[in-house]
């Protein structure tokens, strides 16, 4: 089987890997173009950096539509594309090879199609998502699904860490699909539209914190968006990102604190009122600095006294 594997972050480098380590043949790998910076005054992405060293072909069109390109993708010959965390593509490319194109996606589809299905799984209190391979088709995350295996998430996992462990269970996957598409041992099903959810792209307004909910939904809010983009509210006039929080023994309490003020002893820990309780900070980043922790930032720093 001969396979054109489409991605760029490193979360879709162990899904290049595996299937590597596994004896398919790899005829080119598509990634993103090199942007500018790092050492060399360009940056690779990961995926690149990964083919390079492992000499495998790569292409990297700025255009997935530029003939050029397309031609040299048929002389390739593929049997079937793999794309894992790619950018949307033009049906010319994913209905090139014989046996399509699938693609790995961050939940258990029909649930949390779009962008971000990490964080969204987590800002809702999702108990369980997972990993699901499909084949694409026109409209975005709605192809026939393959495979898929959940994933339990942990109370108070972070995105960051989910994403870490979906990239090496979802590279699983993405190898199980391959070899039984290639033994022809696999039915594709027709998604359930109806129980269809969303998980669009996040912005900076996205992330703000709004204090006025409970501390529960706030403690949801804050890992879903950590360690990256990172939920933020303002102190003094500058960003104040909370990128750890837990909830401590007071979450639910009565209190006559206003909501969105802290609560602290100046040396161990700091709390800010929720709408039906408190929020404990465990790990914080100042603007224009580091990320620390909440000891680190009573010591080094006086935004908060002690009450």
């Amino acid at each position: 089987m001969r396979i054109v594997f489409m991605g760029t972050p490193d979360f879709a480098v162990p899904s290049l890997q595996i299937l590597l380590q596994h004896g398919y043949e790899i005829a080119a790998v598509v990634t993103a173009p090199d942007k500018p910076g790092g050492r060399l005054g360009v940056q690779a992405s990961a995926v690149k950096q990964f083919a390079v060293q492992n000499g495998l072909k790569v292409l990297q069109p700025e255009k997935l539509r530029n003939p050029d390109f397309l031609q040299e993708l048929r002389t390739l010959k593929a049997d079937l594309q793999v794309v894992v965390a790619f950018r949307m593509l033009p049906e010319v490319v994913w209905n090139m090879p014989p046996l399509g194109t699938l693609n790995l996606h961050g939940s258990l589809l029909p649930k949390f199609r779009g962008a971000a299905p990490i964080n969204w799984a987590i800002i809702w209190g999702e108990k369980t998502t997972g990993v699901t391979t499909f084949l694409l088709q026109h409209e975005i995350d709605t192809g026939d699904i393959l495979l898929q295996q959940p994933i339990p998430i942990g109370p108070d996992e972070t995105a960051g860490e989910l994403h870490d462990r979906m990239m090496l269970i979802g590279a699983q996957l993405v190898l199980e699909t391959v070899r039984r598409l290639e033994q022809n041992n696999l039915q594709a099903q027709a998604q359930p539209d109806q129980e269809a959810t969303h998980a669009p792209k996040i912005f900076r307004e996205t992330c703000e914190i709004n204090f006025h909910q409970s501390s529960q939904t706030l403690h949801n809010f804050i890992r879903g968006l950590s360690p990256y983009p990172g939920a933020w509210t303002t102190i003094q006039g500058k960003t104040f990102k909370i990128l750890r929080s837990s909830l401590p023994p007071d979450a639910v309490t009565e209190s006559s604190k206003p909501i969105g003020s802290y609560t602290t002893d100046g040396k161990t820990f700091l709390k800010v009122r929720a709408e039906n309780g408190f929020l404990q900070l465990e790990e914080v980043q100042l603007e224009g600095k580091k990320r620390m922790t909440v000891r680190e930032l009573l010591n080094g720093y006086t935004l908060f006294q002690p009450d």
